[in-house]
């Protein structure tokens, strides 16, 4: 579970975007207006890194971000810092490219191969717990039920049409720009209002 707050940002996370993906190789030119689609989030077994993958569209394409919020810097990742927020409840954040934080890797990996994993928002509201429904609906798996590890991820190649990582066993590709397509075999899709095919977000092969 996701427990989300009544708060502010500063800046929001469309201002953080809008200013950090057009300097990425695979984001949209800056002067193209960036407009929000929604959100997928996922579950930290510790309970301390929030981690959020962003869908937007700029330019007639569709693009997603996964970010993790994290309560201090993440030791040796300066490179993959996004920005930094200040968060009405939880106070300052480092936000950084979640396929470059090892904790979000891990996470995507398992919901990639399982389609469990995706994280329930909760809020708190007039004293009573209310969904925090996400506009955005993941679906996939496919795994057996073999143990297999889903740490140790690095990234290969992060360009305009994905980002591919690799363990000592598998390849994982996040689409830096989703279409539709046909489900992978063992991978993720995604719908949201006015998208009913479903787009291919995440894909897993053995090496």
């Amino acid at each position: 579970m996701s427990r989300l707050h009544k708060a502010s940002v500063t800046p929001t996370k469309a201002e953080l975007i809008g200013t950090w993906s057009p300097t990425q190789s695979w984001g949209p030119a800056a002067s193209d207006p960036i407009e929000m689609i929604g959100s997928y989030r996922f579950d930290d077994p510790d309970g301390s890194v929030g981690m959020e993958t962003l869908l937007f569209s700029a330019g007639g394409a569709v693009y997603q971000a996964p970010l993790t919020y994290r309560d201090q810097p993440l030791e040796g990742a300066a490179e993959a810092l996004v920005g930094q927020m200040q968060h009405s409840v939880l106070g300052a954040r480092w936000v950084y490219d979640g396929l470059r934080d090892p904790r979000f890797t891990s996470m995507l990996a398992a919901v990639t191969m399982t389609g469990q994993g995706e994280a329930l928002g909760m809020i708190l509201y007039d004293d009573r717990w209310h969904v925090a429904p996400s506009n955005v609906r993941i679906r996939g798996g496919g795994w057996s039920q073999e143990r297999v590890p889903v740490d140790g991820f690095e990234i290969v190649v992060d360009g305009p049409s994905g980002a591919t990582l690799r363990n000592d066993r598998l390849e994982l590709t996040l689409y830096r720009r989703p279409a539709p397509g046909p489900a992978p075999a063992i991978g993720l899709t995604g719908t949201w209002s006015g998208q009913d095919d479903g787009v291919v977000l995440t894909e897993i092969r053995e090496r």
